[in-house]
């Protein structure tokens, strides 16, 4: 137990900030303070001054002198009926007021059942004294610290939720279109689930794309104003043509391949197709 003034505060020997930009909530680690010590609070930091889980104060930018109902209690008294411990115990709590940045990432389905990989980046802060109490009576601590990555693990069903609401009534090739509207719902969404933590939602950026490659090509070869058809067979041509096969001009025309004859050249790809014997005699 310590007998001495402290200065109580987020800052480590070397001047860094143990919170860093990863934490949202951190718990001072030593609960024997004794009246003269001093809560110093940073300017992006609140601090709530809890004694036996009731909330005595929260704390804004300043130092301030902790003034306990006594001083420790020591010898035999405290051994006799406190077991060797002061009956006052005092847990500063520091919260983050900086902006910081979560994200999601998860999996969702088009209306073709087709999966889609989201990732969610968004920025969050604790605003008021009031939102920095919200957030440590209804978040609980991982040891000492409630950090960003705990944030994200609560908010991802919302956010999963409001994205698939949209996504599986909405064709795959026409989720761009409707991308405004997803980000939107699952803002609103996720903004009132945030709130009764006492969390801020400040913005939130998303992006998604089908989750298996071939399908992002296709979806690519389509921009191009390919057809369906004709977007397979493009990729099935560029697919060969890694690796060699010179039959793959043919396949990306629709044209037969004949051993003996010529390919298809380039200029049958842009549909001069008349220059070639395996095409004519068709």
């Amino acid at each position: 137990m310590s007998i001495t003034r402290q200065v109580i505060c987020t800052l480590r020997s070397d001047g860094t900030d143990i919170m860093g930009s990863s934490t949202l909530a951190w718990k001072y680690p030593d609960s024997s303070i004794i009246s003269g010590s001093l809560l110093t609070v940073e300017s992006n930091h609140f601090a709530v001054l809890k004694s036996r889980g009731a909330i005595l104060s929260v704390y804004e930018t300043g130092q301030y002198p902790i003034t306990t109902p006594d001083q420790p209690i020591l010898g035999s008294i405290v051994q006799g009926f406190f077991g060797g411990q002061s009956p006052w115990q005092y847990e500063p709590i520091y919260v983050q007021r900086s902006k910081l940045l979560v994200q999601n990432k998860g999996i969702a389905t088009s209306k073709e059942m087709a999966m889609v990989e989201y990732v969610a980046d968004y920025y969050i802060h604790v605003d008021t004294k009031d939102d920095a109490v919200k957030l440590i009576t209804h978040m609980p601590f991982e040891r000492q610290v409630i950090q960003v990555s705990e944030v994200a693990a609560y908010a991802g069903p919302v956010i999963e939720q409001a994205i698939n609401q949209i996504l599986q009534v909405t064709p795959l090739e026409e989720i761009n279109e409707h991308i405004h509207e997803v980000v939107e719902l699952a803002k609103e969404h996720l903004s009132s689930f945030l709130n009764v933590y006492g969390i801020a939602l400040n913005d939130l950026k998303l992006l998604i794309l089908p989750s298996d490659a071939r399908m992002r090509e296709l979806i690519s070869l389509r921009a191009f104003g390919l057809s369906e058809l004709d977007a397979v067979r493009y990729y099935t041509a560029l697919k060969m043509a890694d690796q060699g096969l010179i039959s793959a001009p043919n396949v990306a025309v629709g044209a037969p391949f004949n051993i003996g004859a010529p390919a298809v050249g380039t200029m049958a790809i842009a549909g001069v197709t008349d220059l070639n014997p395996a095409v004519n005699k068709e």
